[in-house]
């Protein structure tokens, strides 16, 4: 298991991720060819991974997104140090908080 702030990136078998993840397209790169896992909203840096991979978005938020690291990379953030992961397949969580009656994600 790895975290990087806000964000929980946990190794999964890849025989566990469905097969409509599988096949799914990736979400885009940003303009420095990053796969960004969260943007923070307030300071605009962001959780990323650099090298080659593909991120599938959940459509719900509160569902975690699915990370692919065909030959490993790096979670890299401005305020925190960089992450290796290994390569093979992560659930991405980002942290929740509760708030009265609901949760919702955090915002940074």
């Amino acid at each position: 298991m790895y975290r990087q702030g806000d964000i929980l990136i946990v190794p999964v078998p890849e025989e566990t991720v469905p097969a409509a993840v599988r096949t799914a397209p990736s979400a885009p790169r940003d303009p420095g060819g990053r796969l960004v896992l969260a943007l923070g909203e307030a300071t605009g840096h962001a959780h990323a991974v650099v090298g080659p991979g593909v991120l599938v978005r959940s459509p719900h938020p509160m569902e975690p997104d699915f990370l692919h690291l065909p030959s490993g990379g790096r979670v890299v953030h401005e305020e925190h140090a960089a992450i290796p992961l290994p390569k093979g397949w992560y659930r991405v969580q980002r942290q929740r908080e509760y708030v009265p009656g609901a949760f919702r994600v955090v915002a940074d």
